[in-house]
């Protein structure tokens, strides 16, 4: 159902920092790892590219809120993080890998809830990141330029990127109805295909996101992602009760930008969605 800014302050209040709604329906708080130096490939890894910590929350007509999200967490983390977790209800519904081979090692655990009282909710996820090294907001500051050819990526993908704190951001929707739970997923809780570019110099970039998609789209998106030579990192769950069952896959290349867009074009066409409004 619709919401208001206003209608979610207690949980920013309960997190220590406001979020974002997307259609007056999801409200979205980040926790971005900005005091993680990780490196994969070389590459040292920018918080909103991999590094992202979220929860989404979404209030249904029942007068219950669903609680959906993902925690960037250390493996030293790990164990802390999941008995908090327990202790207040909230359930893990994947702990798993975004990237290849990293350092320091970091693990990526879904979350999900549900309840009337979403502030309690948000004080059980609070509690978590209170065993981290997550660091405060900051206020927001306007992204710096982007040395990408975002034009050319935006032709190849047939969609519009945005600049999200310097890394160039593309959402994708499933075009059919998913549910979990019995109510309607929308893409902002996480469903959906991302594809995000950190530009690593001279028009390159790092690549990295996932792909949404059914049991009988996965090979087919396999394929067009090693046509193009771009390398599969995980292919798993996000949730324990989505239907129709949805699996997510990983990637990973560093290439011209322009060039890897279209390597992913071919991935995007493999699978039914859609930008995401």
């Amino acid at each position: 159902m619709k919401t208001t800014e206003a209608d979610w302050k207690g949980v920013a209040d309960a997190l220590g920092r406001s979020g974002k709604l997307s259609g007056e329906t999801v409200y979205r708080v980040g926790f971005p790892r900005r005091d993680l130096p990780v490196v994969s490939k070389g590459v040292r890894i920018k918080a909103g590219f991999a590094l992202g910590s979220y929860a989404a929350f979404v209030r249904y007509r029942d007068g219950k809120t669903m609680v959906m999200g993902d925690l960037v967490i250390t493996e030293d983390e790990l164990p802390r993080v999941t008995d908090v977790l327990q202790r207040n209800g909230i359930s893990q519904t994947a702990v798993h890998k975004h990237l290849l081979a990293h350092e320091p090692q970091v693990w990526w655990c879904h979350i999900h809830a549900e309840g009337t009282d979403p502030v309690a909710i948000a004080q059980g996820i609070k509690a978590a990141l209170d065993v981290t090294t997550t660091p405060p907001a900051v206020d927001p500051t306007p992204p710096p330029p982007l040395d990408l050819d975002t034009a050319g990526i935006d032709a190849a993908l047939g969609a519009k990127g945005t600049n999200d704190g310097g890394i160039y951001k593309f959402s994708f929707a499933c075009g059919e109805t998913v549910t979990s739970h019995r109510r309607v997923l929308l893409p902002a809780m996480g469903v959906n295909t991302a594809l995000n570019f950190q530009p690593v110099g001279g028009g390159r970039a790092a690549i990295n996101g996932d792909f949404v998609m059914t049991e009988h789209e996965v090979q087919n998106v396999i394929k067009a992602l090693r046509a193009g030579g771009i390398e599969i990192v995980e292919l798993h769950h996000h949730a324990l009760d989505d239907r129709p069952r949805l699996f997510y896959m990983h990637f990973w290349a560093v290439d011209d930008g322009v060039k890897l867009a279209k390597a992913l074009r071919g991935a995007v066409d493999a699978h039914n969605v859609h930008p995401a409004s």
